[in-house]
């Protein structure tokens, strides 16, 4: 509920380029077979990691090694048609004396779904899709090979290439897009064994991320087709690191531990429009420095009745920006257990994040739009809106307090249970935010008012046009007349006075054996408050619970049993309703049923080979999504944000593998 903006996303520790248009990083490409685990921290994390961490972070460890083979198939299709998805996968590995390697390829298609094949947008002007479709190809190199002594040289590198297609109508006409990206990534690493139990890690990380997006304009009677936007928008990071972490000096309870680093951080935009030539190009760059403390103060080996352990830490990051000078911010943590059951963990942290280039740099795309588009009503039938939308050279970074308090459960007399509740709160000051949440509540939603320009004049329409670089986008079906242009809505990145995000998490599990087998029961529940605050003189009001933003509560619970290499799971997904605030309407909750059937060959312990077959089911009972009456004409008629318009969607995966020893 807090967006992928506001987590950092790693890969073996480094950071990866920011994909497309958002600050988003999408690490689908990757094939599970290289997937070790996902290390997740769900706090404020700026204090160690710096930029982007405000709610936490997701770590993709790789596994280190692996003797064989993995090639693996999927194929899956909407039962109401749409979203043919074809995946093929292959992961191999092989281990030296002293070294490793993993290499990987994967090769997804998708196709989209239209909105003729769902009864519920079968109404809407055709051609316009509900999921684009797309074609992705991704491959994966990760290798570790001993210099001799205590030092071991690593190497991590991906590449991927996306094609997106999709399709947007207005009256008479629609706009036939596409997206080709390329995303890289190279990430080489010296770690040296000091005296001591020291380790010291020598880093540097080179990630690009290439989109090149077209747009045509396409005339329905006709036919006829022209090209009105070509662009093409380059991320490029850097960044070198030194670190080290290891023992400075034995408690009664342990080891108090410290990491420090240093470094250096480097981003680049370039944007370039291919039709006229032009381009733009910006950049900036930080350096840093951290530490983080680890304190043990109890353990259960010092007989002591207090706790059963009791352990702080502490951490801080300074970087200093070229753009917005330096910043410190500092995290506390403290983790307490009374007694076996029961262990008690509370952080405190400040959090930092800049802009990034393309919110502040990117391009400006100017809309011509019907008021019924985007809205709004009583409106003449030739009137028009002039939007905007896209960056802000002005922006400022943002600011945020984070607060947790979580409490786990897991008794030794019940052998199995496990359960963990957790609070956090979330402070923004400034946080960057687009004015308008859905294109088609511009002119419905009362938080966006004082973003829009009434009767402007035609110099006012003429200082808008000449800035846009992203395209001119005319939904009308009619020339621009800037004497029929009604408002201006500015649609550009701003920083909102505040935003608070609160929260409750819950999560669960009971497993026992059973015969043959083991069942499990599993289970997961969220609660999210949040509210916005555009400017001083402006009421907040409310995101969670509110269309197109999260829903305040979510839920999760289910079954897994497993006998040998049988799994059987299913799992009930409960999303509550959303408010429509424009027309006082409320959507019905949407609760969907999940099925997962597994078979797996045993895995001898020699050279063999293994057969693995999954058949899964989401929504088994197709349900659709809650509904809606949207203002604006355009708007399909449920809130793509909290549900899906798939309906049941079964799939098949099968894999062989080949391995050399257990």
């Amino acid at each position: 509920g807090i967006g992928p903006d506001a987590t950092l996303t790693l890969l073996n520790g480094r950071r990866l380029a920011y994909g497309g248009l958002m600050q988003a990083v999408d690490i689908s490409a990757i094939p599970v077979a290289a997937v070790d685990r996902v290390d997740i921290v769900a706090d404020g994390a700026s204090a160690i990691y710096g930029s982007d961490a405000v709610a936490g972070v997701g770590n993709v460890i790789l596994k280190r090694d692996m003797e064989g083979a993995v090639v693996s198939a999927r194929y899956g299709r909407a039962s109401r048609g749409g979203l043919g998805t074809r995946e093929y996968d292959a992961t191999a590995g092989t281990t030296w004396s002293n070294g490793g390697l993993i290499a990987t390829y994967r090769h997804t298609r998708i196709d989209p779904i239209s909105v003729g094949q769902r009864s519920y947008t079968r109404h809407m002007d055709q051609p316009f899709v509900l999921y684009p479709g797309g074609d992705t190809r991704s491959g994966l190199l990760s290798a570790h090979q001993s210099l001799g002594g205590n030092a071991e040289l690593r190497l991590d590198a991906l590449r991927t290439t996306r094609d997106t297609v999709y399709y947007q109508t207005g009256p008479g006409i629609y706009y036939d897009q596409r997206s080709d990206s390329t995303t890289s990534f190279l990430a080489p690493l010296l770690e040296v064994g000091l005296a001591r139990g020291w380790v010291l890690q020598v880093g540097g990380v080179r990630a690009r991320d290439e989109n090149i997006g077209r747009a045509w304009l396409v005339t329905k009677a006709t036919g006829d087709s022209r090209l009105v936007s070509s662009l093409c928008r380059c991320n490029d990071s850097r960044s070198y690191e030194i670190s080290a972490e290891g023992p400075l000096l034995e408690l009664g309870a342990g080891e108090l531990r410290l990491a420090a680093g240093a470094g250096y951080r480097s981003n680049e935009l370039l944007n370039r429009n291919l039709s006229s030539g032009t381009q733009v190009h910006s950049e900036d760059s930080s350096r840093f420095a951290y530490a983080e403390v680890n304190i043990p103060l109890l353990d259960s080996s010092m007989g002591t009745s207090l706790a059963r352990l009791l352990e702080l830490t502490a951490a801080a990051r300074m970087e200093d920006y070229d753009s917005f000078g330096r910043v410190t911010t500092p995290k506390f943590g403290v983790i307490y257990a009374p007694g076996s059951d029961l262990t008690v963990k509370a952080s405190w942290g400040r959090s930092f994040k800049a802009p990034t280039l393309n919110e502040r740099y990117g391009s400006l795309v100017a809309y011509l739009v019907p008021p019924g588009m985007i809205g709004g009503s009583g409106y003449g039938a030739d009137d028009a809106v002039l939007l905007s939308w896209g960056s802000n050279p002005g922006l400022g970074p943002e600011r945020a307090t984070t607060q947790t308090i979580s409490v786990a459960f897991h008794p030794e007399r019940l052998r199995g249970l496990e359960a963990e509740l957790t609070w956090f709160d979330i402070d923004y000051r400034e946080r960057v935010v687009q004015p308008f949440a859905a294109f088609g509540q511009v002119l419905s939603d009362p938080a966006v008012a004082e973003f829009l320009r009434f009767s402007p004049t035609p110099e006012e329409q003429a200082r808008l046009l000449a800035i846009y670089s992203g395209g001119f986008f005319n939904w009308t079906g009619k020339p621009y007349d800037p004497a029929k242009v009604v408002i201006i809505g500015h649609g550009e990145y701003v920083n909102a006075k505040t935003q608070r995000i609160r929260g409750i998490d819950l999560s669960g599990s009971y497993g026992r054996d059973l015969g043959s087998g083991r069942l499990t029961l599993r289970g997961s529940a969220s609660w999210l408050d949040s509210s916005q605050q555009n400017t001083s003189g402006q009421a907040a009001f409310d995101l969670a619970g509110t269309i197109f933003y999260p829903a305040k509560v979510r839920s999760r619970l289910g079954l897994v049993w497993a006998s040998g290499g049988f799994t059987a799971s299913s799992f009930a997904n409960y999303t509550g309703g959303v408010a429509y605030p424009a027309l006082a309407q409320e959507t019905a909750s949407f609760t969907t049923l999940d099925l997962v059937l597994q078979y797996a060959t045993a895995r001898r312990r020699s050279a063999g080979t293994g057969f693995d077959l999954a058949f899964s089911i989401q929504n088994l009972f197709d349900r659709a999504p809650p509904l809606y009456r949207p203002m604006a004409i355009t708007d399909a008629p449920y809130d793509s944000t909290n549900y899906s318009a798939v309906g049941r969607f079964p799939s098949i995966t099968a894999s062989w593998r080949w391995w050399t020893s257990a």
